[in-house]
């Protein structure tokens, strides 16, 4: 029971920041939280590593596809 509230007031903190930060952060903490419940009951370590993993993967996504909007198309090189 302590491990539902703990996730509901991350979920809730995560809600609260500007959704720019929390990109990613969600969906992982609660990944990683359900996934350390059942790994020896520690939930909340596992949202904690889960929403740094999801916030990394976002930010690793949003630069792809800047690089992607930026780079020129192949053989459509100006003469």
């Amino acid at each position: 029971m302590k491990t539902i509230a703990t996730l509901l007031a991350v979920a809730a903190l995560a809600l609260a920041a500007n959704a720019a930060e929390a990109k990613g952060c969600l969906k992982g903490a609660v990944v990683g939280g359900v996934a350390g419940h059942y790994a020896h009951h520690h939930g909340v370590i596992g949202a904690l590593a889960g929403c740094a993993h999801g916030r990394h993967r976002a930010k690793e996504q949003e630069q792809d596809k800047q690089q992607q909007t930026q780079a020129p198309a192949a053989g459509q090189e100006k003469m």
